[in-house]
């Protein structure tokens, strides 16, 4: 049996589009991440972008678990003595927090730079790339099951 490989001009993007409107954060952009790197296709292939297009809208309101809100905090370091800054979540824009929390789960190679690109994120309900024929992605919360 022969291994898989696929080729660039074999893949096909889709573009998605996520309501993002009560949805946890880390569930949230773990879930991006499989679709821009495209481990949801049958053709993924690890050292090449299989991946498809996200479009993430109401990014505004999405939800953080526990005291996050408050206590959860973003650095930055500007290569200088001295130079680290330190951001609370509260403080930050949702469309920054999402892409964060995104390239924390996507590989920081060069591949992975490139599917960073290919995710676009919105405060509100509108977005520019209907031109693309975005599909919407349902999310299916999973609920505990008492046994």
């Amino acid at each position: 049996m022969k291994t898989y490989s696929a080729k660039p001009l074999e893949i096909e993007r889709i573009w998605w589009v996520i309501d993002a409107e009560g949805q946890t954060l880390g569930r949230l952009a773990s879930l991006v991440a499989n679709l821009l790197r495209g481990k949801h296709k049958a053709i993924f292939t690890p050292h090449i972008d299989t991946g498809d297009f996200v479009i993430i809208v109401n990014s505004d309101k999405i939800k953080v678990s526990g005291k996050k809100e408050t206590q959860k905090k973003y650095y930055n370091h500007s290569l200088y003595p001295g130079g680290m800054r330190t951001t609370v979540y509260r403080d930050m824009k949702s469309d920054q927090v999402i892409e964060r929390a995104v390239w924390g789960m996507l590989p920081h190679t060069t591949l992975g730079r490139e599917q960073k690109l290919k995710l676009k994120v919105y405060t509100g309900a509108e977005h520019p790339h209907q031109a693309q024929m975005p599909k919407a992605y349902t999310i299916v919360k999973k609920s505990a099951e008492v046994a």
